[in-house]
């Protein structure tokens, strides 16, 4: 994550929601052993940090089913309906989110 998206999400101005769908696909990831990441301390990790986890509810995955597949990953399009129902801006690097009608802050940053 570059300096930008770190400073916004470190800011106390800012609330930070982390979604179920990111955790799950943490967890999905480690366990193939693609990712190190201690899952099993991730609730206290986002206390400590000030994050809110938001849960997938039922209008997110309404809203998720009806994008357009402009994405091919479906946490990513979880990600943008979540940020679209919910009016949160997404922090991602992924340029495939940028096609959805979503708010979008860059994670690269410079």
């Amino acid at each position: 994550m570059g300096e930008a998206a770190r400073d916004a999400v470190a800011s106390a101005e800012n609330q930070v929601f982390v979604s179920s769908a990111t955790v799950w696909e943490i967890a999905i990831k480690r366990a193939a052993g693609r990712l190190v990441f201690p899952i099993d301390r991730f609730d206290d990790l986002a206390v400590r940090m000030g994050f809110e986890v938001l849960p997938i509810l039922p209008a997110h995955a309404v809203a998720a089913g009806a994008l357009p597949r402009l994405h091919g990953d479906p946490f990513d399009r979880m990600l943008v309906a979540q940020a679209m129902v919910e009016d949160l801006v997404l922090v991602s690097v992924d340029a495939a989110v940028r096609r959805y009608d979503v708010r979008v802050f860059s994670a690269e940053g410079r």
